[in-house]
C-alpha cells in the first residue's frame, strides 16, 4: 500500500476474497513462492477510542514451505497474543471439539519497531495452514509533527486510537503479518455509534445496534497491507461511469466543518478518472474515496486517499495533490514495488500526475514550470558527493532523496517517451499496468516492457539514467554562422556549434533555439558520450544567439551561479545570514527569526544561519535574508541596487514589479536576485509595506522557495514569477559567406 507525504510528495495496502483464492494470491509473485506469506485475513476487531483499545480475532491462511517448523509473524508490541489456535480453511478445527493450541514464542529484537511471534507448525502440516488469533492491546501514539518540512512527510505516528479519530495503517502492524506479503481481507469491525469506518475494498454489510457501528468490508484483490481509519464522517457519494464504460462509487468522508466541500472532490476526482483510465486502463477498484484525516496527511490507498483537515480546507484538488493520490491506484497500489528493489513508483507518478496533466491539458506554462523545479530542485539539493542512482532510491526521507526519487526518476520517464516516440511510449505504460496488476514489479521489469513494445535494445538508456548516479553537466561553448550561397539555398544560413559535457558524459538529445529578429526556431542536436559534440545545420535567416534547451526539456545539473534567484537558493547556501532592519529586542520580525531557528536543522549542516541586527551593512560573502518594513525603504533600496537592478522599483507608497505597482499597508512582497560580486549566492528580501503585513506571512514563508517574487495581500499570494534573465545564451560569431 502506498503511504507519502503530499507534494509530490510519498507511499500504501489492499486483499482477496475470491475463487481462486489461492492461485491469484500465489500469482502474486513466483519470487516469494518459497518462503512463508500470508495469502488471506478474515479479521474481527473492536475498536474503542475512548480507551485507545483494539481487539481482535484474526483468522490467517498462510502458505508455507513443506518441511517448516515454524512461521514468524510481526505484531505491534502493544498488543497482548491471548491465544495461536490451528483452524482449517473453514474456521473449524479437523472435526474435533476443542481447537487445537499453537504453541507460539515472542522476541522483540532490538532496532525493530515490532514484536516476533514465532509458530510452530505441527508436522506434516499442508502447504496452506490456517492460523487463528486472539489478541488486545492499546495503539496510542498520537500523531507528532514531522523530523522534516511538512511538505516532504505527514506527521509521524505509528498508528493512534483516539476521541480525535483512528488511523491504523500496515506500518501500524495492527495484525499479524510476514514481511513481502500480498494478501486479501475480509473484515468485519464494530465502532461506537456515530463513528464511521473506511478501509479498502467494498463494503458488504452496515448496520447500528446497541450502541456500537458494524460494517463488513471485502478486498478482493492482493495487497501490501490494510489501512483502517475512522472518525465522525459526513458521507457523500455518488455512482459515476466513465467515458469507457467502467461504473465506479466515488464517495467522500469529511468531517462536518468541510462537508460542502464534497461536491468539488467528487468532481474533481471523476475528471482524473476519466482521463486516467484512458492512459492507463480500466480503474483497478471498484470505488474511490477522499476521506478527511485528522493530522496532516497526504496518503494514498488501495480505493482511497486520507488527507489531512487543512488540505481539505485549502482545496486540495491539484494534479500533484488529489491528482497524484488517484494516479496511485494503478501505480503503486494496483502494480505493486517489488520489496527490497528500487522504488520507481512514485517517479512514474509524478510524472503522470504532477507533470504530464499540464501537457495533457494544454497549460504549457505550468508544464514547462514543472520541468524547470524539477531540473532546479535538482541541482539546489543534491551535491555531486551526496548523489545516488535512482535504482538506490527506496523513500524520502529528505529533499534530496525527492529529488532524486520523485523528480530526476519523473524526468527518466519524459527522456524515454522522447527517445521511444509517442505511440510505444503510451502503448508500454499501458502494457505494463496490465502485465503487472497485483503483482510487483521493478525497474527491470520496466526495461524490458518497453524493450518489447519499442523494439529497441535499451540497455544503454537504463544503465545510464537508473543505475548509474549524476545529470548531464551541459554547457554552450562556441556558436559559429555562414552565410550559405549554394545554389539549391540561395538563402539560408549554417550554424555551428560546439557543446560540451563536463564530468560524465552522457547520450542524450538537447534542444537548441536560435533567436533572429523576428521569432526563434528550435534544433535538436544529439550529444554522444563524449566530452565536446560539434554539429552543424541549417537556419532560414541570420541568426543572432543561440540558446541551450530554454524550456528546460532536458535532466542537467545547472552550476548555482546559473540557477533562477529564488529563497531556496539562500535556504540551500551553506554561508547565509539573516538581517532583520531593526534593533536587538525589536519584536516585529520575532516570528520569522522564530520559524529560521525552528527549520535551521532541516537546513545545510555545514554551518549555521547568522542573525546580525542593524542592517545598515550585509556581509560581502554568502546569501542574506533581509527582513523589512516600509520604514525602511531607503536603506533597503541602497542594499538591493546592485543585485537586482531595475528588476524592482520602490514608489512612495509601494513597489513596482515588470511595470505593475503593487500598493497598501497590507502588502509584503518576497524577491530574491543574484549577488553579482558572491557567484552562486542570492540576496533575498521580505519587505512588508506595514509590520502586520509581514507577520501574515511568517508561519508559510519558506513554502514559496521556487519563485523569484512573490506578492502577498492580507497574507494570501496575489502574484508569484520568475525573473527573466534567460537561460544560458550565446551570441552568434559571424563568418564570411560561404
Amino acid at each position: 500500500m502506498l503511504m507519502r507525504s503530499l507534494w509530490g510528495v510519498w507511499y500504501g495496502g489492499f486483499v482477496l476474497v475470491a475463487t481462486g483464492l489461492w492461485g491469484h494470491a500465489a500469482a502474486a509473485d513466483s519470487h516469494h513462492s518459497a518462503q512463508p506469506s500470508v495469502l488471506s485475513h478474515e479479521i474481527k476487531a473492536t475498536i474503542n477510542p475512548a480507551t485507545h483499545e483494539l481487539i481482535v480475532r484474526d483468522q490467517t491462511v498462510v502458505t508455507l514451505p513443506l518441511q517448516a517448523e515454524t512461521v514468524s509473524f510481526v505484531l505491534a508490541p502493544t498488543l497482548q497474543v491471548e491465544s495461536v489456535l490451528l483452524g482449517d480453511d473453514h474456521g473449524t478445527y479437523d472435526g474435533q471439539d476443542r481447537p487445537q493450541p499453537l504453541t507460539f514464542s515472542i522476541e522483540r529484537p532490538a532496532r525493530q519497531r515490532g514484536q516476533r511471534v514465532i509458530v510452530t507448525v505441527p508436522p506434516g502440516h499442508d502447504r496452506h495452514v490456517t492460523v487463528i488469533w486472539t489478541y488486545r492491546g492499546v495503539i496510542n501514539d498520537p500523531p507528532k509533527e514531522p523530523r522534516h518540512l511538512r511538505f516532504v512527510t505527514p506527521s509521524d505516528t505509528a498508528g493512534h486510537i483516539g476521541n480525535e479519530g483512528v488511523y491504523l495503517s500496515g506500518e501500524s502492524l495492527w495484525y499479524p503479518d510476514i514481511d513481502g506479503s500480498y494478501s486479501t481481507y475480509r473484515l468485519h469491525v464494530q465502532v461506537p455509534e456515530g463513528w464511521t469506518v473506511v478501509t479498502q475494498g467494498f463494503r458488504q454489510h452496515n448496520r447500528v445496534q446497541d450502541g456500537w457501528a458494524s460494517s463488513t468490508w471485502v478486498v478482493n484483490e492482493p495487497s501490501e497491507a490494510l489501512t483502517l481509519v475512522a472518525n465522525r464522517f459526513v458521507v457523500k457519494s455518488r455512482n459515476w461511469t466513465s467515458r469507457t464504460g467502467q461504473r465506479i462509487e466515488l464517495a467522500t468522508y469529511f468531517f462536518p466543518e468541510n462537508a460542502d466541500l464534497a461536491d468539488e472532490y467528487l468532481d474533481a476526482t471523476a475528471t482524473y478518472l476519466d482521463a486516467y483510465i484512458r492512459i492507463l486502463g480500466d480503474y483497478p477498484f471498484h470505488r474511490f474515496a477522499v476521506v478527511e484525516n485528522f493530522f496532516p496527511s497526504g496518503l494514498g490507498m488501495p480505493s482511497f486517499t486520507l488527507l489531512g483537515s487543512g488540505s481539505i480546507k485549502r482545496h486540495y484538488v491539484q494534479p500533484y495533490a488529489l491528482g497524484h493520490e488517484i494516479v496511485h491506484s494503478w501505480i503503486g497500489n494496483a502494480v505493486f514495488n517489488r520489496h527490497g528493489a528500487g522504488n520507481w513508483v512514485e517517479g512514474l507518478t509524478t510524472y503522470l500526475a504532477n507533470y504530464y496533466w499540464h501537457e495533457l491539458t494544454g497549460d504549457e506554462r505550468q508544464a514547462t514550470e514543472q520541468r524547470r523545479l524539477m531540473v532546479e530542485g535538482y541541482s539546489l539539493y543534491v551535491e555531486p558527493e551526496r548523489d545516488y542512482p535512482v535504482s538506490r532510491f527506496f523513500a524520502k526521507e529528505d529533499e534530496k532523496d525527492n529529488a532524486i526519487g520523485y523528480h530526476k526518476a519523473a524526468f527518466i520517464f519524459h527522456h524515454l517517451r522522447h527517445e521511444l516516440g509517442e505511440e510505444p511510449f503510451w502503448r508500454g505504460i499501458k502494457t505494463f499496468v496490465q502485465r503487472y496488476r497485483n503483482r510487483p514489479a521493478d525497474w527491470t521489469d520496466l526495461e524490458a516492457v518497453f524493450t518489447q513494445e519499442s523494439g529497441r535494445d535499451l540497455r544503454w538508456f537504463f544503465d545510464q539514467w537508473v543505475e548509474q548516479g549524476g545529470a548531464p553537466l551541459v554547457s554552450l561553448d562556441e556558436v559559429r554562422a555562414y552565410r550559405f550561397q549554394a545554389s539549391e539555398e540561395p538563402d539560408r544560413w549554417r550554424v555551428l556549434v560546439r557543446v560540451g559535457q563536463t564530468g560524465r558524459p552522457f547520450r542524450l538529445a538537447i534542444p537548441l533555439h536560435v533567436v533572429f529578429d523576428r521569432g526563434t526556431e528550435t534544433k535538436w542536436i544529439r550529444l554522444g558520450p563524449v566530452a565536446t559534440t560539434t554539429a552543424e545545420f541549417s537556419v532560414s535567416a541570420r541568426p543572432l544567439a543561440v540558446q541551450l534547451d530554454p524550456q528546460w526539456m532536458v535532466f542537467r545539473r545547472i552550476p548555482r551561479r546559473h540557477l533562477t534567484p529564488m529563497l531556496n537558493g539562500y535556504v540551500t547556501d551553506s554561508r547565509r545570514t539573516v538581517v532583520p532592519f531593526s534593533r536587538e529586542g525589536d519584536s516585529s520580525f520575532q516570528p520569522i527569526l522564530d520559524r529560521i531557528a525552528e527549520r535551521e536543522s532541516q537546513w545545510p549542516a555545514s554551518s549555521k544561519t547568522v542573525v546580525t541586527f542593524g542592517g545598515d551593512t550585509v556581509p560581502q560573502a554568502g546569501s542574506v535574508l533581509i527582513l523589512a518594513t516600509g520604514d525602511q525603504k531607503k536603506s533597503l533600496e541602497r542594499l538591493v541596487k546592485e543585485p537586482c537592478g531595475d528588476l524592482m522599483r520602490f514608489s512612495d507608497d509601494g513597489l513596482e514589479i515588470k511595470g505593475r505597482r503593487y500598493q497598501g499597508l497590507e502588502t509584503a512582497v518576497l524577491f530574491t536576485c543574484r549577488r553579482p560580486a558572491t557567484p552562486g549566492s542570492v540576496v533575498t528580501v521580505l519587505y512588508g509595506m506595514a509590520p502586520g503585513a509581514v507577520e501574515r506571512v511568517a508561519h508559510y514563508l519558506f513554502y514559496y522557495g521556487w519563485h523569484s517574487y512573490v506578492v502577498f495581500k492580507n497574507g494570501t499570494v496575489v502574484e508569484r514569477g520568475v525573473w527573466q534573465d534567460g537561460p544560458e545564451t550565446k551570441e552568434v560569431d559571424v563568418d564570411g559567406a560561404r
